[in-house]
This record gives structure tokens, sequence and C-alpha cells, in this order.
């Protein structure tokens, strides 16, 4: 592969992983009192858990403008490919562990595990691609 498809494919993956994450950022911490009863049957009662997750949705937005950033700006994109690697991993091995100690879950969450390796492998070529 050239350098330009491979400084396309990681814009295309940075902006297409981008999008995919806005609606489940906004499905854990919108309003987690209805998306997480109706999604998982998860009942948010109380101000820390809706906390937790309103953070995470924080994590997730905040780790997406970075991405879109990377996805334009040449200087960032491998930052952005970086932390993109480790985010995506770090989501799935705590998906592993907790199928390990806690069995499985949801379908969705077992989707999002899939999704999960499936980009961190993706984006973990296209680093050693432009190394």
């Amino acid at each position: 592969m050239n350098k330009s498809t491979v400084e396309k494919l990681q814009k295309v993956l940075l902006l297409f992983v981008s999008v995919g994450l806005i609606p489940i950022a906004l499905g854990y911490g919108l309003v987690p009192a209805k998306s997480m009863d109706y999604l998982f049957g998860i009942s948010v009662t109380g101000i820390n858990l809706a906390h937790i997750l309103r953070a995470v949705m924080g994590l997730y937005l905040a780790l997406v403008i970075f991405w879109v950033i990377g996805a334009y700006k040449v200087q960032l994109r491998q930052a952005a490919l970086y932390s993109l690697v480790v985010f995506m991993f770090g989501l799935a091995a705590g998906r592993i562990l907790s199928i390990i100690i806690d069995g499985i879950p949801h379908w969705l969450l077992i989707i999002y595990l899939l999704l999960e390796l499936g980009f961190g492998t993706l984006g973990l070529l296209l680093v050693k691609k432009s190394d």
C-alpha cells in the first residue's frame, strides 16, 4: 500500500469509528435512566450511577472529537490512531475479563466486543503501515 492510500484509510477509520461511537456515548449518558433500562434492563436510580454513565459519555465524546481532529490534521493522526487502538483494546480487555468473571452479557455488548477487537486490530495495522 502506498502512503496516500494508508493516509486515506487512517482518515476513514477515525471518522467511521467516531460516527459510530456518538450514539453509543449518548446512549450511555444523555438520559441514562431511560436508555440503560430500554437497552439492557438496567435501572439507573440515584445520582452516582447517572454520574458515572455521564462521565463515560464525556470520555467517549472527548475521544471522538480528538479522532475527528486527527482525521483532518496529519500532525495528530498517529496520536489519534494510537489512542483509538488503546481505547478499543482497553474496552475489549475489560469486556473479556467480565465474560470470564461474570458470564455472557447482553448480545449487544458481545457485538460491541467484536467491533472493538476489529477496529483495534485495524487501527494497529494502519499504525504499523505508517511507521
